[in-house]
């Protein structure tokens, strides 16, 4: 009798993700989306906000059927849609589905809590800091990951490493933060609020770091979206990888540019070819700046030729920065030949509202 109710009142049962490369099946509950089923389950998938806005939990529907929460196309770009790319904390299954999971790197560790302390601020530009953060035990992560920063009762703030990760974990940890005008997080940092406070330090979270390859390595980075890429090409350089790289940072004036010094050294002992591209959007123009100009992604179009040769498709690109320049420099590497499976990127989420696929608006932890 309960079949016969089922079958003809459609009761909802629960259905089966195949999950690669993990190999393994997850039963996704009706009320439970892919990513809290696989979390439930165990498994290291990658993700950040939860909230559909970072896309690090993206993944690609290989068969079966879904349904979204909210619209895919605000966080994922239109090559990443027609590859059939889902997020996974906004999707419930509505059939039995495979998908292909981008895994977290095999020597990352589960998050941990750690107490810390602010022992460094470094001013970097008029509006970024070097925050360095002592903790109460060394912590391990993979480069290019990042964690939560809590203080008190004011809501946590997520920041990527810095720095090179250490074999045996890094008892102090830095990170690149931008001051936020009015911001419950960054206005008391800068202010020097926090450095006799207790902080709280979650992590390590995420899916940005250096996959294996030999083709040539496409780094594009905005503002304080420098940490994360300083952190894998600085632990790529300790690991003697031989890879063509070029690094394109975004600012608007000389005044908000960066770490040049460290970036010079890194080109000059990196063991392949690595170019260095500033890219100023609102340098003065009459300046001695002799650099480039503009928007970054337009800059990366015209690099691209040079830096790719015939090697597009074995290419791997790294990006950190605000969406609109991730989604911008999504199309033009892709449509310089580089395959949507190699473009990895870690987007700056905020507290707007994204609309749901119902119309409600959802907040984003601001990061």
């Amino acid at each position: 009798m309960a079949g016969f109710w089922k079958k003809w009142f459609g009761a909802a049962e629960a259905k089966t993700a195949r999950l690669l490369p993990f190999g393994i099946d997850v039963e996704v509950p009706p009320q439970q989306t892919l990513l809290e089923a696989a979390l439930a389950a165990g498994l290291a998938f990658p993700h950040s906000c939860t909230v559909g806005t970072c896309a690090s939990c993206k993944c690609r529907l290989v068969s079966g059927t879904i349904k979204p929460a909210m619209n895919f196309g605000y966080t994922l770009s239109k090559e990443e849609l027609d590859a059939g790319y889902i997020l996974a904390c906004q999707t419930k299954l509505t059939s039995d589905a495979v998908l292909e999971v981008d895994a977290a790197g095999a020597d990352a560790p589960p998050p941990e809590t750690f107490n810390g302390k602010v022992t460094a601020r470094t001013p970097l530009t008029q509006d970024i800091l070097a925050v360095t953060v002592a903790l109460d035990r060394p912590m391990r992560y993979v480069a290019g990951q990042f964690a939560t920063l809590r203080v008190g009762d004011v809501p946590p703030r997520s920041y990527s490493f810095a720095d090179p990760p250490e074999r045996a974990g890094r008892s102090e940890v830095s990170f690149f933060i931008r001051r936020t005008p009015g911001g419950a997080f960054t206005e008391p940092l800068f202010a020097g609020a926090f450095d006799a406070l207790p902080i709280e330090v979650e992590g390590p979270h995420g899916g940005f770091f250096l996959r294996p390859g030999d083709g040539p390595m496409v780094c594009v980075a905005g503002g304080s979206g420098l940490a994360p890429l300083m952190s894998l090409l600085l632990d790529a350089r300790k690991n003697n990888i031989r890879r063509p790289c070029v690094l394109l940072f975004g600012a608007r004036t000389r005044a908000d540019l960066y770490k040049t010094v460290e970036i010079e050294t890194l080109a000059q002992t990196w063991l392949a070819d690595f170019r260095f591209v500033p890219v100023l959007s609102a340098e003065p123009e009459e300046s001695t700046w002799s650099g480039h100009r503009g928007f970054v992604t337009d800059v990366l179009e015209g690099v691209l030729p040079s830096v790719l040769g015939e090697d597009s498709p074995r290419a791997h690109a790294y990006m950190c920065g605000p969406p609109p320049m991730i989604d911008h420099a999504v199309t033009v590497l892709t449509k310089a030949g580089v395959d949507i499976g190699n473009v990895h990127y870690d987007k700056f989420t905020d507290s707007r509202p994204h609309p749901t696929s119902s119309g409600e608006p959802t907040l984003a932890q601001a990061r």
